[in-house]
């Protein structure tokens, strides 16, 4: 059962989870994603909420609807999962850490360099 942030709608942490695992592959292109009433009653939330989080994911292209069957991952979600969080990131989230290193007086250059994982020293 997943740890919920008070910060932020559990739709939207369902959803962000759903776009983790399509972008570090547990959920693959054509593969089924879980079923609402599954994930309501692992994650003992309602299922109106998944739904939501589900419609999002169908929205934006990353799952779709298949008639009698549940829902899958589109062909392209992994690329297309990535474009998104890139843009997110660049738009939302890079601009606050630009601020926040401002208020702190701080340069990128002053930043240690980041250890990535997969890289070695």
């Amino acid at each position: 059962m997943q740890q919920w942030d008070d910060s932020k709608p559990i739709y939207l942490q369902l959803r962000d989870t759903v776009v983790h695992r399509i972008l570090v592959g547990s959920l693959s292109e054509g593969e089924p994603i879980p079923s609402v009433r599954q994930v309501a009653a692992e994650e003992k939330v309602n299922p109106i909420t998944v739904s939501k989080a589900y419609q999002l994911l169908v929205d934006v292209g990353l799952v779709e609807k298949k008639r009698g069957l549940g829902m899958f991952v589109t062909e392209g979600a992994q690329e297309l999962a990535l474009q998104q969080e890139r843009t997110q990131f660049v738009e939302e989230e890079w601009p606050a850490i630009v601020a926040r290193l401002a208020a702190l007086g701080l340069k990128l250059e002053d930043l240690p360099a980041p250890q990535i994982a997969g890289e070695s020293a």
